[in-house]
């Protein structure tokens, strides 16, 4: 299944391929084609949300950016799944460390994602749905990170829609529940491959902690978190 366009995403003709890493900077995600993948064309530059497919290693994959926020990528996911036949979604981004014993560069992969946007309401369930990523491309990951010696934890994270909170304790709760990292994006991608019977997972680099206060720059957050793409790319084989 395939459109030739959408009101954001316009591929003049250049195939978006069914797996596709999602990070939420443009730039980040021209960073990933330069660099990683084969035979580079560009797809989407409407609104300088830059998508490119290529191969790595012999199999086809595309790598978009997403903006900030659970309705960027949510609206973003949905045109890929039900307009261009994307099938495996995977984002890459950064988060912020929740609990002890997390570095800096260390890698979460998020089983579930758990928050405090209204996104889910929208599904029409009577009570909580706790939005999940695919259990397939979590073992795979897993596995992949093994083999490349990186260091992984696995669990819930909190996608939340605000970045600058007026209740200095807001994640308290979420800590002591043991959320392990704080990003913005996955509960909707999660819900949105849900509903479509597609599957979605979410691969975090963490870049800052917020127990620790520790950080990484704005530039390491652009080029640096090679980890988990390469996790990322193992999936696509």
């Amino acid at each position: 299944m395939s459109t030739s366009s959408t009101a954001h995403i316009d591929p003049k003709g250049v195939e978006i391929a069914e797996t596709i890493l999602l990070p939420g900077d443009p730039l980040r995600a021209k960073f990933i084609a330069e660099t990683y993948l084969d035979d580079v064309r560009q797809f989407n530059e409407v609104r300088n949300m830059l998508g490119f497919t290529g191969t790595y290693r012999g199999a086809p994959v595309s790598v978009m950016g997403t903006g900030m926020g659970i309705p960027s990528i949510s609206l973003y996911t949905y045109e890929l799944i039900h307009f261009f036949g994307v099938k495996n979604l995977i984002r890459v981004g950064s988060c912020g460390a929740l609990q002890e014993g997390m570095e800096l560069y260390d890698v979460v992969l998020a089983q579930g994602a758990s928050t405090d946007s209204a996104y889910v309401q929208q599904f029409g369930v009577r009570g909580t749905f706790a939005p999940l990523s695919s259990f397939r491309l979590l073992e795979a990951a897993a596995r992949a990170a093994d083999a490349l010696g990186q260091r992984t934890h696995v669990g819930n994270v909190l996608s939340s829609d605000v970045f600058y909170n007026a209740d200095a304790a807001a994640l308290d709760p979420w800590r002591r529940l043991g959320i392990l990292a704080v990003e913005m994006e996955s509960a909707g991608l999660f819900a949105n491959a849900a509903a479509a019977g597609v599957d979605a997972l979410g691969i975090f680099t963490v870049s800052d902690h917020l127990l620790t206060h520790a950080q990484t720059t704005p530039l390491e957050r652009q080029t640096a978190f090679n980890g988990m793409v390469e996790i990322a790319l193992e999936l696509v084989r």
